[in-house]
């Protein structure tokens, strides 16, 4: 008897329990379509609101990301905006020499300094509370002719360059342009044997140029740094270039103990 009473309350709750199933079921699927998480219907859920979804319902793809395309440039910013890409090219131009051709020369012989960087510069305590400040650039590039450090600031509100310093035994971080004629020399030196090596083993290809390789340069300013073999002494009035290199997609190379002089266009091995 009471075995068939346990069987009997089974049927009961399970019986309960389907027709409980079949309520929320036939709940769900006539909920209006555009009905929010708080019961409301007729549009879409409020911000932050959790949507109540179909079960077994597939919700399909999330939609495509939208990269936004980046807000139209002015020739001129305001304030201590970012300096824009029109202004870095008027401040390299006001700021190149004018004088003969010839006269200064960038990394690569040409005419012209090397450029290096270009910044925004800093207001006088005057102007610091001004609506509209006039905007400056402080233009920075390396003469390899003299071997002399160059910094002018140029005003863009006036279009004029208000001074011009050299200094010379100065050596600045270099550019990566510098660091890729510096690499370039190194592979067409006896020197860069072990490099030209090391890049045939890594890739079973000839390294003829710099274009394979990723290279970061850092100066060397010889004596100062505690070390300086006779074909380094120069180092430090001259633009010695210590790399970093590595193959594109490939194993590193060492080659820190190797020195590119870019002003005398030689190479010479530290220790």
């Amino acid at each position: 008897m009471r075995h068939l009473m346990h069987r009997h309350l089974g049927k009961v709750l399970a019986g309960t329990a389907l027709a409980l199933t079949g309520t929320a079921l036939m709940a769900a699927i006539t909920l209006p379509a555009g009905a929010d998480a708080a019961g409301g219907a007729g549009g879409p859920s409020r911000p932050g609101a959790v949507g109540r979804s179909v079960p077994g319902a597939d919700p399909g793809p999330p939609p495509p990301g939208v990269v936004e395309a980046a807000r139209p440039q002015g020739e001129r910013g305001r304030g201590r905006d970012p300096l824009t890409d029109d202004e870095l090219r008027r401040a390299r131009d006001l700021a190149r020499p004018r004088t003969r051709r010839g006269v200064a020369a960038d990394v690569t012989g040409r005419s012209g300094p090397e450029p290096l960087t270009t910044d925004l510069a800093e207001l006088t305590p005057a102007e610091a509370g001004l609506a509209d400040p006039p905007r400056r650039a402080l233009v920075s590039s390396y003469d390899y002719r003299s071997d002399s450090y160059l910094t002018t600031t140029v005003n863009l509100t006036t279009s004029k360059v208000e001074s011009t310093d050299t200094q010379h035994g100065v050596q600045p971080p270099p550019s990566h342009a510098e660091a890729v004629e510096a690499v370039r020399l190194l592979i067409a030196a006896p020197l860069g044997a072990g490099l030209r090596q090391d890049f045939h083993e890594a890739t079973g290809r000839d390294l003829t140029g710099p274009d394979p390789l990723a290279v970061t340069g850092f100066v060397y300013r010889g004596r100062a740094e505690g070390e300086a073999p006779g074909a380094l002494a120069d180092c430090g009035e001259h633009r010695c270039i210590r790399l970093f290199t590595k193959v594109k997609d490939g194993p590193w190379i060492d080659t820190r103990r190797l020195v590119i002089d870019l002003s005398a266009r030689t190479v010479a091995r530290l220790g």
